[in-house]
């Protein structure tokens, strides 16, 4: 808001003390401002952007990899079950 209390002195000073007729300079400047403003905004919406993108990246290559490891657990889970149940109940059919 300091930005915003800034530009409405030195534009109300501007207006009554420096200039007789301010309108057409103030339309200039504050237009200019405004084009300056937006692509900044504008700017930084791009780098927001481009970096919720590689966390979405990383976010999934993530899972992926945990996607993985978990199956490959529950295969080697499942693999020694198997095996115990084989063991305990003495099946030699398998």
């Amino acid at each position: 808001m300091n930005f915003v209390y800034l530009h409405i002195a030195l534009f109300t000073v501007w207006m009554l003390f420096i200039e007789s007729k301010p309108w057409p300079t103030l339309t200039l400047i504050v237009s200019l401002e405004a084009i300056f403003l937006s692509t900044f905004v504008m700017i930084g919406q791009n780098r927001q952007g481009a970096f919720q993108q590689a966390k979405a990246d990383h976010d999934f290559t993530e899972q992926e990899l945990e996607l993985k490891t978990n199956t490959q657990l529950t295969r080697e889970i499942h693999t020694l079950t198997t095996e115990l149940h084989r063991r305990v109940i003495g099946d030699p059919a398998q």
